[in-house]
């Protein structure tokens, strides 16, 4: 009986050792990514050879997509990632899908992005480490033209249809770009 008490107390110990962990790196991953901040700096090697950073996204709507060739939820989404994508680049968006695909997996992944028209990369090629470690996919990030983040793909909708991407990132691309806001009257 003595060390079933036992037991029990060191399993209660962990689980509350757990929740504190847990609940301070949730905390930790929202003190540092937060909605309506300027987003956290990335640089990704594309494989087209290009890098992207915000440099090359400045002026632009942005959206980061981490997914993997194994996991269908990232694969659903796809296509109405890339039917937003063509209906809207000219208007000034960006969609990075980022693969989280292991070295073996990757030409699977080749495989699947060639019926796409967005850009892509590799995890290991991509400097994104302000975004937190990503443990869940499918996981977007929406950054808009000044490089604020508008959407936290930790929190919220996980899934992507046509009708979230029309609703979130719609009213971004409507923003005028930077550099061509009207000053106003004089």
């Amino acid at each position: 009986m003595r060390s079933e008490n036992s037991l029990s107390r060191l399993v209660l110990a962990s689980f509350q050792a757990f929740l504190l962990v847990g609940g301070a790196v949730a905390e930790g991953l929202a003190a540092t990514i937060q909605e309506g901040a300027l987003a956290p700096v990335y640089d990704i090697q594309l494989m087209s050879g290009q890098r992207f950073s915000p440099a090359e996204g400045s002026g632009k709507v942005v959206v980061i997509n981490f997914w993997a060739s194994w996991c269908e939820p990232c694969r659903g989404e796809m296509p109405a990632l890339d039917r937003y994508y063509r209906k809207h680049h000219e208007e000034g968006l960006e969609l990075i899908a980022v693969s989280m695909d292991d070295p073996e997996d990757v030409p699977k992944a080749r495989e699947i992005m060639k019926q796409y028209s967005f850009s892509w990369a590799l995890i290991r090629e991509s400097r994104v480490k302000g975004y937190g470690r990503i443990w869940r996919i499918p996981l977007t990030f929406v950054i808009d033209r000044q490089g604020i983040l508008r959407r936290d793909g930790w929190f919220g909708e996980t899934g992507l249809d046509e009708a979230v991407l029309e609703k979130t990132i719609t009213p971004l691309l409507a923003a005028p770009r930077a550099g061509n806001a009207d000053p106003g009257p004089r």
